[in-house]
C-alpha cells in the first residue's frame, strides 16, 4: 500500500530513489493508483517551489524537480490515460511559453501528461511570439492552444496572443487555456482565454473536452 504522503514528500526532498521505487509499485499494484500518485508528485513541486521561495532550493534545483516530474509522468504515464480517449488520439494542440517568458519546466510536464492522454502536441518551445502561433495555428489547422507562463510579464504576451487571434479573424475558432505561476481566475478574464489551468490534469480535462466538442 503507497503511502501517497511519503512519496510528496520524496518528491519535495528531490529524493529520486525513493520516489521512481513508489512509483514502480503503483504500476507493479496494476497502475490504479496513478492519478493519485501523480498528484502527489504535484503536491512535491509545490513544496520544492515554496522551498525556493524561502531560498533553501535553488535554479538547479528546481530544474533537477522538473526533471523528476517528467521521469514521474513517464513511469504512469500508460496508467493515466484513463476512460474513453478514442476522441482526442489523434487531436493536434498547440503548447508554449509565452514571449518574453524563458520558462519551461511545467511546460514540459504539461506536454508529457498530454502526449499521454493521446493528444499530438506541437511544442513551439520558449519565448513565443503571438504571430507565431497564430500563424502555426492557422497553417497547421489545429484549434486548441495551450499557454504557459511563469513571470508576471507573460500575462501582457497571453493577452496579446488571445488578440492576436482575435485580430486574425480566429478567435472563435480556437480554445485558449493558460496556466503558469501568475494565472488565475482575473487573469484569465483579464487576457479573454477560454480557461485556466492551476495543474497539468485540469489542463487535460479542458482540452479533452474541447477536443469532444464541449
Amino acid at each position: 500500500m503507497i503511502d501517497f504522503n511519503v512519496l510528496a514528500e520524496a518528491m519535495g526532498d528531490l529524493d529520486e530513489d525513493v520516489m521512481t521505487e513508489m512509483l514502480r509499485q503503483v504500476m507493479e499494484e496494476g497502475g490504479q493508483k496513478a492519478q493519485e500518485a501523480m498528484e502527489a508528485c504535484q503536491k512535491g513541486m509545490d513544496i520544492v517551489g515554496s522551498r525556493f521561495e524561502d531560498g533553501e532550493y535553488f535554479v538547479g534545483d528546481l530544474i533537477y524537480a522538473g526533471e523528476l516530474m517528467t521521469t514521474a509522468v513517464d513511469i504512469l504515464k500508460d496508467a493515466l490515460v484513463t476512460g474513453d480517449d478514442s476522441g482526442v488520439a489523434k487531436v493536434k494542440m498547440i503548447l508554449c511559453t509565452v514571449k518574453d517568458d524563458l520558462h519551461d519546466i511545467g511546460k514540459n510536464i504539461v506536454r508529457s501528461m498530454l502526449e499521454a492522454a493521446g493528444f499530438e502536441v506541437l511544442d513551439l518551445g520558449i519565448d513565443v511570439p503571438a504571430e507565431k502561433i497564430v500563424e502555426t495555428a492557422k497553417n497547421e489547422n489545429i484549434h486548441i492552444i495551450g499557454l504557459s507562463g511563469v513571470l508576471t510579464l507573460a500575462i501582457d504576451s497571453m493577452k496579446h496572443t488571445v488578440d492576436a487571434f482575435r485580430e486574425a479573424g480566429m478567435r472563435d475558432q480556437v480554445k485558449i487555456v493558460i496556466g503558469g505561476a501568475p494565472v488565475n481566475a482575473e487573469v484569465c478574464e483579464q487576457t479573454g482565454a477560454d480557461a485556466w489551468a492551476s495543474s497539468p490534469q485540469m489542463t487535460i480535462d479542458y482540452c479533452k473536452s474541447w477536443a469532444a466538442g464541449n
